[in-house]
């Protein structure tokens, strides 16, 4: 059976990168490359042209070159929700990360741009977007892990088991992939999410929002320093 075409709109201001993210989303059978753009407003005017499935774009590019794709992001999420963004920076700075997932993290992805030269990570954040799911790079995730916090907060109540699936949650990993990364059965990774969410206080919360609660807490605690 034949896979579902993602239809990408692509904006980074770089030619050089542009045309290599270009060829390589071209070389993918299930992807189709719906056209370039090398500014915010080339961006939005080719959304509303094309209206794909996901947005790749650089988090900074004209006409600022502060947070355009931050802006992209949260525009898109009020005018077409459905619509995924990967957002691609040279910077591992959790604040960025944090502000892409402020209004909820499905259909959202933050990678490095080092990631492009890692066609799988970068392939599979798009395709993971695309049907509503979430990635964090890995590296921006180490430095959450790792970062002290200096105020008590509801995160000091896990054990350090706890505080590792929570971490691999906030990549946008599912349960078996959880499994799979920390050589758990499904079952203890359930046992220990569901410890999560009632440590947390988002046992009543339906299963997506108190993942997504969760990796925000996680998120804000992290860079509460």
């Amino acid at each position: 059976m034949r896979s579902v075409t993602i239809r990408i709109a692509l904006a980074e201001d770089h030619a050089l990168l542009r045309e290599g993210v270009a060829r390589l989303l071209e070389s993918e059978e299930d992807l189709e490359l719906v056209g370039t753009a090398d500014d915010l407003p080339k961006l939005f005017a080719l959304i509303e042209k094309e209206t794909p499935d996901v947005v790749v774009t650089d988090i900074r590019m004209p006409p600022t070159s502060t947070d355009e794709g931050i802006q992209a992001a949260r525009r898109l999420r009020q005018e077409h929700p459905d619509i995924g963004v990967v957002v691609l920076s040279h910077y591992a700075e959790p604040g960025y990360a944090l502000a892409l997932l402020d209004e909820g993290s499905n259909g959202r992805a933050y990678l490095l741009k080092e990631r492009v030269s890692e066609v799988e990570q970068l392939l599979q954040a798009i395709r993971e977007v695309a049907k509503g799911g979430s990635v964090i790079d890995p590296t921006v995730v180490e430095l959450l892990v790792t970062r002290s916090r200096k105020a008590p907060s509801q995160l000091d109540h896990l054990t350090p088991r706890e505080h590792e699936v929570l971490g691999e949650m906030a990549t946008g990993k599912s349960n078996a992939a959880i499994a799979a990364t920390l050589v758990l059965t499904e079952r203890a990774v359930e046992k220990h999410t569901n410890a999560i969410f009632s440590k947390l206080s988002l046992s009543g919360e339906q299963d997506l929002n108190r993942r997504v609660k969760a990796v925000l807490m996680f998120l804000s605690d992290a860079t509460a320093d």
